[in-house]
């Protein structure tokens, strides 16, 4: 199979594997007892959670471990919300945020909450003089996500966070996408929370990390015997922290560079940026990318093959694997939320593909695909 579908999910990577092994076997103990087992994992959580806050450049104390990206989500926007009930009812999201938002503030629209939802432009980007219009004495939160999971277009959250905090207003990022791919350094994105999902940097589904900053409070994710800082309670998951830790160690090296194999985010790029160009030599104005040209995700390409089915090419993709839209709702027969918000037309976004290359795509899977479309498009 040629796998083209990275902002899916991705497989965990050797390194990642090789870092749970311990823990699966003889490494079992719980992080809370005293003995030597114990001592042990209390240690990999702590060297985890180091790692994890090496990538994004923060504080260890600053990042809570989670199940992954939607409960992260959830633990922030209902978290502001109950905590800051008696300052104001009013968080702003956007139309193009992934249901993990989008959901919790239905959620708490029926609390009594006031929501906005700032509209996005023909490239899937918010103008930020609808931020500043749209906050109020009672804004709370904005939480408006980093990189699109759908068209990869990047958002300008370093100019969003100015705007916040002027207005003294928290502001999160569902950085799910962004994370490993692009630089997602919370000091220069000035955010006050940060969304990681383990499975999108080649963990395991079911991790994920939630970087709250240092002085801001929110009521804690679940109560109980006080783990992660009395955050979320529970028993550490080691096995899953380790592997998070390890993912965002190898994130770290593949953004600087110091991978010396094809695993560089920089041959990613140039990678997809081939394809792309393929495409347009090969196409013309038969396709559309949708989404920013510049400010985008450097592994995502979103195309309309004009005049064409999208589910049908993919039906005769054989074993080419890509998503007609997000995965998480990829079985509706409706053009993608993301691309209607987008203006893109019925006819135009029934055409789409997304094509999402990861760190184990080679140069010769991509000429498979390009020789594939052609027999497909003649």
């Amino acid at each position: 199979m040629i796998y083209l579908d990275y902002n899916a999910t991705t497989p965990i990577a050797n390194e990642v594997a090789q870092e749970m092994q311990p823990y699966i076997g003889e490494r079992f103990g719980n992080p809370s007892s005293n003995y030597d087992l114990g001592v042990a994992a209390k240690k990999a959580v702590a060297d985890a959670r180091a790692k994890v806050a090496g990538l994004l450049n923060c504080l260890p104390e600053e990042i809570v471990f989670t199940s992954g990206g939607s409960e992260s989500n959830n633990s922030v926007i209902k978290g502001v919300a109950f905590s800051l009930k008696d300052k104001g009812n009013h968080i702003i999201t956007s139309r193009i945020e992934h249901p993990a938002v989008l959901n919790p503030c239905k959620y708490l629209e029926k609390l009594g909450y006031e929501i906005t939802y700032l509209p996005v432009d023909e490239y899937g980007l918010i103008n930020v003089s609808d931020l500043k219009e749209a906050i109020t004495p009672k804004t709370i939160l904005v939480t408006i996500m980093h990189a699109n999971n759908e068209t990869g277009t990047l958002q300008p959250i370093a100019e969003i966070s100015a705007i916040c905090h002027k207005h003294n207003v928290l502001l999160h990022t569902d950085a799910a996408q962004s994370v490993g791919k692009i630089s997602a350094n919370v000091v220069e994105l000035g955010v006050d929370f940060l969304t990681v999902a383990g499975h999108k940097l080649y963990a395991p589904k079911g991790v994920g990390a939630l970087f709250i900053k240092k002085g801001v409070h929110i009521e804690p994710f679940i109560h109980g015997a006080g783990q992660e800082n009395g955050r979320r309670a529970g028993t550490e998951n080691v096995i899953f922290a380790a592997a998070l830790g390890k993912a965002c160690e190898v994130a770290k090296d593949a953004l600087t560079g110091s991978i010396n194999d094809n695993h560089s985010i920089r041959q990613l790029e140039e990678l997809t940026r081939y394809f792309y160009l393929q495409l347009v030599q090969t196409y013309g104005d038969k396709i559309k990318l949708n989404g920013h040209p510049q400010k985008r995700l450097p592994n995502t390409l979103n195309i309309s093959f004009v005049g064409y089915n999208a589910g049908e090419i993919i039906n005769k993709f054989g074993d080419v694997a890509v998503s007609t839209g997000s995965a998480c709702h990829s079985g509706l027969t409706s053009i993608s939320p993301v691309l209607k918000a987008m203006g893109v037309s019925e006819a135009i976004g029934r055409s789409a593909i997304r094509f999402s290359l990861g760190r184990y795509t080679t140069r010769t899977e991509m000429d498979t695909v390009l020789e594939k479309l052609e027999a497909i498009l003649i």
